[in-house]
């Protein structure tokens, strides 16, 4: 370490800048990007689809988008019956993903909106109830994308 000449407690700290400090939900500030790991985008979506299952979602579809658009390499789609289901969902997806050195972005929408989106960077997940995932039909609407997997 390069001395400065300053006795050990003058010399300069660095000061944490709280604009990148965690929130208290744990999720990054907006702006703030999660350091990458080394799993790919793939590699993230099967694990998703694998705690999708472990919450009892249904219907889960996994898409890969990467050769379409540069939005994401990949959507996981997934159903839950209900407000509390797809909450459970969605906090075992991040919770067991964050366990793994994996953490989002962000997640948009609250369960009493029947939708929500949890934001990997590379890999986007939607957990809908039956009924918004039928009006939004982003299968669909991603029709050219390949179906990786699919999990009734």
């Amino acid at each position: 370490m390069a001395s400065t000449g300053l006795h050990p407690s003058e010399e300069p700290h660095p000061v944490p800048d709280p604009a990148l400090a965690p929130r208290p939900d744990g999720l990054p500030r907006r702006g703030a990007r999660p350091a990458p790991t080394e799993h790919s985008s793939l590699e993230i979506a099967r694990r998703v689809v694998e705690l999708a299952e472990d919450k009892k979602a249904a219907d889960i579809v996994l898409l890969d988008l990467s050769a379409l658009t540069t939005l994401a390499d990949c959507f996981v789609i997934c159903s839950g019956g209900s407000e509390r289901q797809l909450d459970a969902i969605a906090d075992g997806i991040i919770e067991g993903l964050r366990a793994e050195g994996e953490r989002p972005i962000g997640r948009e929408g609250v369960a009493a909106s029947h939708w929500v989106l949890i934001d990997f960077g590379s890999v986007v997940v939607h957990v809908f109830t039956p009924p918004e995932r039928d009006f939004y039909q982003l299968e669909k609407h991603w029709s050219e994308a390949k179906t990786v997997l699919r999990v009734q």
